[in-house]
């Protein structure tokens, strides 16, 4: 078996690869919406674009379905452009490329973009079959939701007319999702002043990777390391050593534990041995120290050419000393629902542009003051320092409803498929049913979708049998609506 075309269910996974054919990185879909509104009329299905570019399609209820409730089919249609370091991709125009290893799909040193293809693909399949049941259909293809939610937070209201909406973003097989944290974007801005780099000083390039970060929520808390965190460890090793910074860039996106950062600074010509040596030293003992959690992390510095001007020592300092007070991963877990993170931040951006220091965060919490109240931790943050920090693209969380007739509904088709109960949980990730919710507040909503290992990351990959078992169980669950 050597294409994914020739996976089963055929149909989902021919979708699915004529989406990895197709750029879709956040806040790059025009590609994959031209592709879906040329399938759709193709396949005759009803599709129109709204005025924030959501893709929305409709097909009438099958023969004898016409009294069953109308459903939504969700998903969105963006995927997180991460690659390995060293693998050249722009995904905004080179396709992905898949392989099969056992029965796992992954990409070739990038994002696979599973998340949420495999959703996409899966609602594509339910819409052009002309033998699986279904009462009144639609699907909501929503645009930009890695970065902002902005497809769901600009959908009208109005535009859906179903009483059930599955979202088809969830990945673990089994698990079914009632519940999400909500989120909001912090940036933090600190100015700085260059100066003419000391006389009798040399410059040096610090790399830190080969990390595994991964997804901001779902993954916060499993130890990854943050690259931006660790380098500033490192610079604070030997802040004291006359250093002055010049530039810093690491991580890309808010909602992936960067995984690699690099930062070049000066320094006094004879104390680069001395550095070096601390350097090395204590790359063996945050080796040792991350053995089990990051295998293949690795530090390396080199010698690069003199820039004119640097930060002064006051403003290096006072960056380096933020970077390592700032708070970043698990925040607190939740009390009502053991495992579960409450509350979370992951410092996923610093980068310099020769006037200022920025750090971009992306901010968790499925309790709305605590959100606001880590928010808050920041701004002060930044004030101390005499920066600032601006709170942008807050979502809200979506609050459980147990006794929703759709969970009910689901729960009892899971059961009689598989002979066991689905888990019904909360997730530590951003999902738009909160978003969705909140224009339709009469919407009973759950999320589901076959299990994926390291989204958001090269390592990313999509299980196969998982996929058969997740586009099964929304059939049967398709079938099995109430009536009206």
């Amino acid at each position: 078996m050597s294409t994914i075309k020739d996976l089963e269910p055929k149909e989902l996974w021919g979708n699915f690869y004529s989406l990895t054919r197709c750029p879709r990185p956040s806040k790059h879909e025009d590609a994959v919406r031209k592709f879906l509104v040329d399938w759709a009329k193709k396949k005759k299905i009803a599709c129109r674009v709204d005025k924030i570019g959501n893709v929305i399609m409709k097909v009438p209820a099958t023969k004898g379905m016409e009294n069953r409730q109308g459903v939504v089919l969700q998903a969105h249609m963006d995927m997180v452009p991460q690659a390995r370091a060293g693998k050249k991709h722009d995904f905004t125009k080179d396709p992905i490329e898949t392989k099969i290893v056992g029965d796992w799909v992954y990409a070739c040193d990038t994002t696979l973009g599973a998340d949420d293809g495999l959703g996409v693909a899966a609602a594509m399949a339910v819409l052009e079959s002309k033998t699986i049941k279904h009462g009144p259909l639609e699907a909501l293809f929503t645009t930009d939701e890695e970065t902002g939610m902005t497809g769901a937070e600009g959908l009208a209201k109005g535009e859906l007319e179903g009483k059930y909406l599955l979202n088809l973003d969830s990945e673990t097989e089994g698990e079914l999702y009632v519940g999400c944290a909500g989120g909001i974007d912090a940036t933090l801005t600190i100015p700085y002043k260059l100066e003419a780099a000391p006389k009798n000083y040399c410059a040096m390039k610090l790399t830190i990777g080969g990390l595994l970060g991964g997804h901001s929520g779902m993954e916060i808390n499993s130890g990854r390391v943050n690259a931006n965190k660790l380098m500033f460890r490192h610079l604070r090793w030997v802040a004291e050593c006359g250093i002055r910074l010049y530039s810093v860039a690491g991580g890309n996106m808010r909602n992936a534990i960067p995984r690699d950062a690099e930062v070049v600074f000066v320094m006094p010509k004879e104390h680069k041995e001395c550095i070096q040596k601390e350097f090395d030293k204590m790359a063996v003992a945050v080796k040792k120290e991350l053995a089990s959690i990051e295998p293949d992390f690795f530090m390396k510095y080199e010698d690069v050419r003199m820039p004119a001007k640097v930060m002064t020592d006051a403003d290096t300092q006072k960056i380096i000393n933020t970077m390592m007070v700032a708070p970043n991963g698990v925040i607190r877990m939740s009390v009502d629902m053991p495992g579960l993170v409450e509350t979370s931040l992951n410092l996923a951006i610093a980068e310099t542009d020769g006037k200022k220091f920025v750090l971009k965060a992306l901010l968790r919490s499925s309790v709305d003051t605590a959100k606001e109240a880590l928010a808050e931790r920041l701004v002060c943050l930044a004030e101390m320092v005499g920066g600032k920090c601006q709170l942008t693209g807050a979502y809200p969380g979506w609050k459980p409803n147990m006794n929703s007739g759709l969970l009910k509904t689901m729960k009892a088709t899971y059961k009689k498929l598989y002979n066991k109960n689905p888990k019904v949980m909360a997730i530590h990730a951003g999902l738009e049913c909160g978003l969705l919710g909140g224009k339709y507040p009469d919407m009973e909503m759950i999320s589901f979708g076959p299990t994926l290992n390291s989204p958001h990351s090269p390592d990313e990959r999509a299980n196969i049998p998982s996929t058969k078992k997740f586009f099964e169980y929304l059939v049967a669950a398709l079938a099995a609506m109430p009536k009206k």
